[in-house]
């Protein structure tokens, strides 16, 4: 089986809990769950992670880059500023692909409508949910 890292960035472990009008009432411990059943059945090895400490997600991408490891990254809001973020998805060797719940395209916070991993990514998958997740397995499955 092939080893995928889901990795998510700050807030995002208060999911289901936090502006669910945006984000939805799925809770990281099920997302996390949901990832792991989804990677099983596309024959991936999923492990899921979350911080809030950007210093430790820039540890597991260089980790993974190091063991080139596929990533499944919602950097959340280091997605808009992180230039650490940035150079890590750089370094990486196995696909990236960049998954958003909501679409940062299309919310009325300016800041949020650029992303510093999309450069690095080999697909973005924004506004479909929780299974905006699913789909960005699917994609590493096929690739």
């Amino acid at each position: 089986m092939t080893r995928v890292l889901v990795l998510n960035g700050p807030n995002l472990g208060r999911l289901g809990r936090r502006q669910p009008e945006i984000y939805g009432y799925t809770t990281y411990d099920e997302l996390a769950d949901l990832c792991v059943g989804w990677g099983r059945d596309l024959g991936l090895d999923v492990e899921v992670r979350q911080t809030n400490h950007e210093g430790e997600l820039l540890d597991w991408l260089n980790d993974a880059a190091d063991e080139e490891i596929p990533v499944v990254l919602n950097a959340a809001a280091w997605t808009h500023y992180s230039y650490a973020i940035y150079d890590a998805c750089g370094q990486l060797v196995a696909p990236l692909v960049e998954v958003h719940i909501s679409d940062p395209t299309q919310r009325p916070e300016v800041f949020r409508h650029s992303s510093v991993v999309t450069p690095h990514a080999a697909a973005v998958i924004a506004g479909y949910g929780i299974d905006g997740y699913r789909m960005a397995l699917e994609h590493l499955a096929r690739n």
